[in-house]
């Protein structure tokens, strides 16, 4: 892909720098590890950049691969980024009133915490399907948990439904600058420790992830390759893509439900247009596969979509084209995959 000069929406590099600066001391600069290929690796340790380097197990893998560890991040996936750095720009006054959010369970987690940071009176709906042991935690987190609907739109048109009616905050997943900001600060630490990665894997559910570290990471490195992970039962971005608009699919028939919005948005749809050079699917069972493959390899306990990225990569669907040192995202933490 030819470098981007003009993002949409106008991101630029201040956007991520100033994310960043506002996330600093409140959230973790995850695990980089570089994991060595089972036909030539040569042993482990860190080095001083602070990437720990482990031989895989076996040859799955044809070449190394880089794993960014947001499992490791506060409340387990990279979402508190994005939600921490939106209620951070909120109005003292404003906050105070209350936020909500809906979530398939990562997000809420993270504006939970978010909230919890600043004082601010916090209600997250999430679909009937979601884990017990996630809403759980979500509660513990001391937000308000009110379960709505087969899946996240669901969730999602309940909870607007209640921001409007009493005057509170919706804080969206993935269709909010300031969310894409918060999440594209991944690609900043990730080029810090390791400025030789040239090829990303990111999951995508409603694309927020995906549309904040492509971004960055294509300011940072215009020549990179850019690769999205949807699975095969919500592919929606694949087919927006495809269809050249933003489309609601008809059904989803996946059980990563982080992974599973029937519809994204203009404003992340935009974004990953601009900065992806492909999205590929994946299978509910390669993403099993591949977190069991995590777990053993790495040690690390991660949902079905903490695992898509890397199971683009053991499946060959993922097509880093050249690339030597590509990086995956690893972006959530469960055990529900292994």
């Amino acid at each position: 892909m030819p470098a981007v000069t003009n993002l949409p929406h106008g991101l630029d590099l201040s956007t991520f720098d100033a994310a960043r600066a506002r996330l600093h001391g409140r959230i973790v600069d995850t695990a980089l590890v570089h994991l060595q290929s089972g036909v030539v690796a040569e042993g482990g340790g860190i080095d001083d950049r602070g990437v720990t380097t482990t031989p895989a197990l076996d040859d799955r893998l044809p070449h190394d691969v880089w794993l960014k560890l947001e499992c490791l991040q506060v409340t387990g996936s990279f979402k508190a980024r994005g939600a921490l750095n939106r209620v951070l720009t909120l109005p003292r006054e404003r906050a105070k009133r209350g936020i909500v959010t809906a979530s398939g369970g990562n997000h809420g987690l993270a504006v939970a915490y978010a909230g919890r940071a600043i004082g601010a009176p916090t209600t997250v709906y999430l679909p009937e399907p979601t884990p017990p042991a996630k809403a759980a935690r979500i509660a513990r987190w001391g937000a308000d948990v009110i379960r709505a609907g087969a899946v996240w739109d669901d969730a999602h048109a309940r909870a607007l439904e209640h921001a409007e009616r009493e005057g509170l905050t919706y804080i969206h997943p993935f269709a909010d600058p300031e969310v894409v900001a918060g999440q594209g600060t991944i690609a900043l630490e990730l080029f810090d420790k390791a400025p030789e990665i040239d090829a990303l894997v990111i999951a995508i559910g409603g694309g927020g992830l995906m549309a904040g570290v492509g971004a960055a990471a294509r300011l940072l490195r215009p020549g990179i390759r850019i690769i999205g992970v949807e699975p095969v039962g919500a592919p929606t971005l694949h087919e927006s893509l495809r269809a050249g608009r933003v489309i609601e699919l008809p059904s989803i028939s996946t059980k990563a439900g982080t992974l599973a919005p029937r519809r994204s948005d203009p404003y992340t749809f935009e974004i990953i247009r601009a900065v992806a050079d492909e999205i590929v699917l994946v299978t509910d069972d390669e993403m099993k596969d591949a977190a069991r493959y995590l777990l053993a390899n790495v040690g690390v306990g991660v949902e079905l979509s903490g695992a898509a990225a890397v199971a683009a990569l053991l499946t060959r669907k993922a097509t880093v084209a050249g690339a030597k040192r590509p990086c995956a995202l690893v972006c959530g933490t469960g055990t529900d995959a292994c």
